[in-house]
Formats: structure tokens, sequence, C-alpha cells
């Protein structure tokens, strides 16, 4: 159920009528959501409501032909293969628990498998310059050194460092969930003022969360999953 005004708009997003069963559990039955540019949908339910499965088809996780129904961007319908074919298609995905590597350095986990190189060694100097101007994108220059070490930093600057990442893969539509399972309430609070930002942009948020005061101030609209529904 989606509290829904009409919107002429084309949707940066569509899941139509998406069905997925493991066995005889019926996961996801013919559910259905929707989202614009600059909005942030909040999608609630309860535990084994089915987000996590539409999270995974989203992301390509569950790949086309394992489940019924379409995804659409913008209009377009898209056979997901694969988490890259979801990159491509401009989904970002930040997972609950944080994919960084705390040895690494933050530029070196922004740009993981995407190192310029010298004379078949990694560029430091460029890796670091490349790093600073994603950082710069989003308004972090100033306050998050691409040098220090990720295992280093609190779990708020981890968070924005994973977002960030996400995005610069051509994210367009980004998927949250959970983001402050593990922050502190100020670290909360930067992450959602961040998020407005984001909105203000052109970003569209799908924002996971138990947390209704959080949903409920931050989100545009909110889609409920019930029993896969």
């Amino acid at each position: 159920m989606t509290s829904s005004p009409s919107n002429p708009r084309t949707p940066a997003l569509e899941m139509l009528d998406i069905d997925k069963r493991f066995g005889g559990v019926h996961a996801l039955d013919h559910a259905s959501l929707t989202a614009y540019d600059g909005e942030i949908l909040g999608l609630c339910g309860e535990n084994g409501a089915g987000k996590s499965t539409i999270l995974k088809i989203l992301s390509g996780v569950y790949p086309a032909g394992s489940y019924g129904g379409e995804v659409r961007v913008r209009g377009q319908v898209q056979r997901l293969r694969g988490t890259a074919d979801a990159q491509r298609a401009g989904i970002a995905m930040v997972h609950q628990e944080l994919m960084l590597v705390p040895e690494l350095s933050v530029a070196e986990n922004l740009l993981l498998g995407r190192e310029p190189g010298r004379f078949g060694l990694i560029d430091t100097p460029a890796l670091e310059a490349a790093a600073h101007q994603m950082l710069d994108r989003y308004g972090f220059a100033n306050e998050i050194d691409p040098a220090a070490k990720i295992g280093s930093l609190g779990i708020g600057i981890q968070q924005l460092v994973e977002i960030v990442r996400a995005l610069s893969h051509n994210g367009q539509i980004l998927i949250l969930d959970e983001p402050t399972a593990a922050l502190t309430a100020r670290e909360a609070d930067r992450l959602m003022s961040w998020l407005r930002d984001l909105r203000r942009a052109g970003t569209t948020c799908i924002y996971v969360s138990h947390r209704m005061d959080e949903v409920f101030s931050l989100c545009d609209r909110i889609t409920v999953l019930r029993n896969g529904r």
C-alpha cells in the first residue's frame, strides 16, 4: 500500500506486480512501488514482510527471470541479471553492513577495482586526487582525508564514504537499508541532513528503516509491505 497522490511525471523507478517465491514461501505477492526524481521514499514493514527480497531484486542479487513482474527505470524496462546491471541502470545500494575494507584508505575504498595505474602499479597521487574530487562533489573534501585509513574513522563518516562510493557508479537511485542502525543520534541527524541535500539535487532515495520518527521526518511518501503485498 502506497500513500501517493496522482503524479503526471515519469517515475524514476517502478517495480510493477513483483512476484517472488522461495519454494512454498510467497515472499512477494504482486507487490509494486514507485519513486520519483528528487524524492525520498520510505519502505516499511515488519520483519518477513518482503523488504529484503524487493531490495535484492532491485539491486540485481535476484536476477531477472527468477521473479515475475517488471522493473523500470525512467520508463525503460530493465532486465537486471546481476549487480553490475543494476549499477549500469543507475541503481546504487548501501547495505546495513558496510562493505568497506578497514585496512585500506578512503581513496582505495572509493576506487576499489578502478584504481588509476602507471607502469603496472597503482598511481597513488592520481588515486587520492580522484578521491578528493569525488568527496568534493558531495561537500566532504574539507573533512575527509582521502589518505586516512577507513578503520580509523567513525561509523558515521564510514557510512558517508560508502554512500559516495555507491553514487560514484553513476548512482541516481540510492537504496539505503537501515542506514542509521549503527549511528549515534548526532551522526544520524547529519546523514539525514545530507540526504535532504541529495534530494534537492534530484537524487531518488529508497529509505528502509524501522525507526518511524526518521521515516516521518525525512520521507516524502511511504510504501508499506505486509505479507509480501
